[in-house]
């Protein structure tokens, strides 16, 4: 089989249609939606694009299945989440190629977030038996507090494109082991991710209508009413800030629980005294994973005067040495961003930069012919009021300004409204945990650039969002809690 006979093999094998109520179905009307390989600018294939009765069905289905499913024995939702573990894993080479012909990222990136995301299943799979409430006396002895934990109810679901596997075990894998019944919706750039982990879930042995799946072009009318049905009692939403404050005020009116991972600005750090190797590793994991097209990338390079010169020179000359090109070629290790829109706004943030006085250390741009590529660029004495300061830059270019002082650049790292990571290089163990202990995000990387685990709790501060994702609070947000008092007579 030659390489493009695999390629749209893998494709072909994944379900076209809307998942619901356990059955794979065209949109109304017969609507799709193209997908693109960002790499070329053809067209894979399309995918049924749901219309607004077709978000009513699918909640219809998650609501008539929610009593039921929450239910369910513990042991029997763990079951299904190791089954779908296990199937990820068996199956990572063909989900790893799908995401790659969808959003880009290199092949190794890929097989590593199918790994990455098949955690959050087995890791769901041990915290669905470990749902634990209390029992306990009151402080007079005259009754007793019974305190238990109950499915939150049928929960919408909203991931991005960058992480099109991961951010959906990490939604789904909690909202099954809690026993919500979901209504997904897929970013539009990358349904093909979502639609293979349905498919795998069913296989898995998940009931019919307790996920359902629907693409769409047009998120707005599709998904507001469903926000707004009183049958919804949980919105997860991953994505940008300005879309997250409109769910946030749609969610009001039912009061609905809200998790909320939005934006970030995440300053890197680097210390006089730090490993630069080391700091000049974690920039790497920081700025280029994905292309830096995540929440999680470094944003803004603060770098003490004394070692700024040869952190950007080693750092121009890593990021610089990078193999670009289609992710599933040998050896790239740069991907395209997402789309044309994407590009023409990094290269905007960049000429900006520039514009007010910042100095090219390495000079990247924009790749002319198919695809939207885009190359490294390095950028140093950047002034304060440059845009790329207070925007996210979502791509390969490292921003990098000068400090001396501690108290001044933790105040300059802090003065953004975003809080999702920092990070923070320095060989002095005192100074590394009192800046990190002052640093206003959800997530501090000490000297690392890649902290994300199943394990741990995901989430910001500020206008980076609201709730935690994963470890061992992950699944609070799925839960309501419930008190029984029990006089004793």
């Amino acid at each position: 089989m030659t390489p493009g006979e695999r390629e749209g093999a893998v494709v072909g094998a994944v379900p076209k249609g809307l998942f619901i109520g356990g059955e794979w179905r065209d949109a109304e009307g017969g609507r799709e939606l193209k997908v693109e390989d960002p790499a070329t600018g053809e067209v894979l294939c399309a995918v049924a694009d749901a219309s607004p009765k077709d978000g009513q069905l699918a909640l219809d289905a998650a609501a008539g299945r929610q009593a039921e499913w929450g239910q369910t024995p513990p042991r029997a939702r763990s079951e299904i989440l190791y089954n779908a573990f296990e199937l990820l894993k068996q199956r990572q080479e063909d989900l790893a190629l799908l995401m790659t012909l969808e959003m880009g990222k290199p092949l190794a990136e890929a097989r590593g977030e199918i790994l990455y995301a098949a955690e959050f299943l087995r890791w769901f799979a041990e915290e669905a038996v470990r749902i634990q409430g209390s029992y306990l006396p009151s402080p007079d002895g005259k009754s007793r507090f019974l305190v238990m934990k109950q499915p939150v109810g049928t929960t919408l679901l909203i991931t991005p494109w960058n992480f099109p596997m991961a951010m959906g075990t990490r939604k789904i894998g909690p909202a099954i082991a809690a026993g919500c019944t979901m209504v997904a919706k897929p970013a539009p750039q990358t349904p093909l991710s979502m639609l293979a982990l349905a498919a795998i879930l069913d296989e898995a042995g998940l009931p019919k209508g307790v996920l359902n799946v629907i693409p769409t072009s047009d998120a707005g009318p599709v998904m507001e009413p469903l926000i707004k049905d009183r049958r919804t009692r949980k919105l997860s939403f991953t994505g940008s800030t300005a879309v997250g404050k409109i769910l946030l005020t749609q969610s009001s009116e039912q009061v609905l629980k809200v998790s909320l991972e939005l934006g970030g600005n995440a300053p890197f750090i680097v210390f006089d005294d730090a490993d630069l190797d080391r700091a000049v590793e974690g920039a790497m994991l920081a700025k280029m994973r994905n292309v830096g097209e995540a929440c999680t990338a470094a944003n803004r390079f603060f770098v003490h005067a004394d070692v700024a010169d040869a952190f950007a020179t080693r750092l121009a000359e890593r990021m610089g040495a990078l193999k670009i090109g289609r992710g599933t070629e040998d050896g790239v290790e740069i991907g395209p961003l997402v789309d044309a829109a994407a590009v023409a706004k990094v290269s905007t943030l960049v000429d900006d930069a520039r514009q007010r006085g910042a100095r090219t250390v390495l000079d990247g741009g924009p790749i002319d012919g198919k695809g939207h590529f885009y190359q490294p660029t390095v950028l140093a004495d950047v002034p304060p009021d440059a845009r790329m300061g207070t925007e996210e830059i979502f791509g390969p270019v490292a921003p990098i300004t000068t400090f001396t002082d501690e108290d001044d650049v933790v105040a300059r790292a802090n003065s953004t409204d975003f809080g999702l990571i920092s990070y923070v290089f320095s060989q002095d163990i005192d100074r590394a945990l009192r800046v990190a202990e002052r640093m206003e995000s959800g997530l501090v990387g000490l000297n690392s650039g890649l902290i994300s685990n199943p394990a741990a709790p995901f989430g910001g501060v500020k206008q980076s969002g609201l709730g935690r994702e994963g470890g061992l609070i992950g699944i609070d947000e799925f839960v309501e809690t419930k008190y029984v008092g029990i006089p004793v007579r």
